[in-house]
């Protein structure tokens, strides 16, 4: 069966994303140095983001909220009141972030398009997602989006359903196997694996290397011809 809608992530598949998490991490750890070694600094925002996800969700405003615990955590009683303030500017400038496209990404949504209809299917924070996507120029090449708390087989079996198409003639295509892959492959779908650099070990799962509808690609723009191949 033809592949007739193609669900894409957006973080880290269509732009950059986790780099900046990453520096925004890094300028903690330095806010942090007169009090925590940079391990623990680490150690402890990861734990708190953890422990957080359920309450916060995920995007930066979480991510901020996170920092700001960790500090207090870390900092204790004589924590500097200025910190924080430093911490929440850190949170803003990443909620600020230009929005800069992967190599090539124009060209495969023209090609994209060419082959089904586009969904962008993606997590975060609503108002902050949104923005990206208004920044990208990316917004008017799908026919639907889809920012939601968490990518389970149900979120994928109703965007299927909300448009008509069968689970076999859809594919996912992501950088987080726990988010993008194994969902859209218990959901029916065929499935494309992008990592990138800098994953987010909440993010990982096993690779179904042996699935039949899933199919590791070294970068998006190799999607095209795999759908080809699979119609």
């Amino acid at each position: 069966m033809a592949i007739e809608l193609i669900c894409l992530d957006a973080d880290d598949t269509l732009w950059h994303n986790m780099r900046h998490f990453a520096a925004t991490e890094e300028a903690l750890v330095g806010l942090l140095a007169p009090f925590a070694e940079a391990r623990v600094a680490r150690a402890t925002l990861e734990a708190c983001e953890a422990r957080n996800l359920r309450l916060y969700g995920y995007g930066a405003k979480g991510f901020t909220l996170s920092m700001v615990e960790t500090a207090v955590e870390l900092a204790g009683p004589t924590l500097p009141t200025d910190l924080i303030a430093r911490v929440l500017e850190a949170g803003r400038q990443l909620l600020a972030h230009p929005v800069e496209l992967l190599d090539g990404i124009a060209g495969t949504m023209a090609a994209l398009a060419a082959r089904g209809r586009l969904v962008l299917v993606t997590k975060g924070d609503l108002l902050h997602q949104e923005a990206k996507l208004a920044a990208s120029g990316l917004g008017e090449c799908f026919a639907d989006v889809a920012i939601v708390s968490d990518k389970t087989p149900d979120t994928f079996r109703q965007i299927f359903a909300r448009h008509g198409v069968a689970a076999e003639a859809t594919v996912m295509a992501g950088d987080s196997m726990r988010s993008d892959v194994l969902p859209a492959l218990a959901a029916g779908g065929w499935a494309a694996f992008i990592p990138q650099p800098l994953a987010w070990h909440h993010e990982t799962g096993e690779e179904p290397i042996d699935h039949p509808r899933f199919r590791r690609l070294a970068r998006l723009g190799d999607l095209p011809d795999w759908i080809d191949a699979i119609g």
